[in-house]
């Protein structure tokens, strides 16, 4: 799912068969994004620079290796630029369709999370 920060509306959806990383189907889904525009990702997102130069993800700690107090800063800057996204992110997870199980037509499943997000994109109007 692609949203925009400042509206918080959901630009466009992405979907698969079965279980498939985010990043993966990122990367399937051919995605063009202008180079301009800035990208706010979560840690499940390592290697995104080499597809989008102008992109953001947090830093994470490697084994028995603790972040500096510089990297903690710039993690809670980034993720306070992401809160707006992760509030969308819950809004649609309140309808079940990605926090459980769907268990029902798979090929209705893109049309019911679309509409869902344009629930959400109108509700953002007022």
């Amino acid at each position: 799912m692609v949203a925009d920060k400042k509206s918080g509306t959901v630009i466009c959806t992405s979907f698969t068969c079965g279980k498939r990383h985010d990043f993966r189907l990122f990367k399937d889904s051919n995605l063009q994004i202008n180079q301009k525009i800035k990208i706010l990702a979560d840690t499940g997102f390592q290697g995104i620079k080499k597809f989008h130069k102008n992109s953001e993800i947090p830093k994470k700690r490697f084994k028995k290796q603790k972040l500096t107090p510089s990297d903690k800063l710039e993690n809670r800057r980034i993720s306070s630029q992401r809160v707006k996204i992760e509030n969308i992110i819950g809004f649609i997870k309140r309808f079940k369709i990605i926090s459980e199980r769907y268990r029902s037509r798979r090929k209705r499943f893109s049309l019911r999370f679309n509409l869902i997000s344009s629930i959400c994109n109108f509700d953002l109007m007022f």
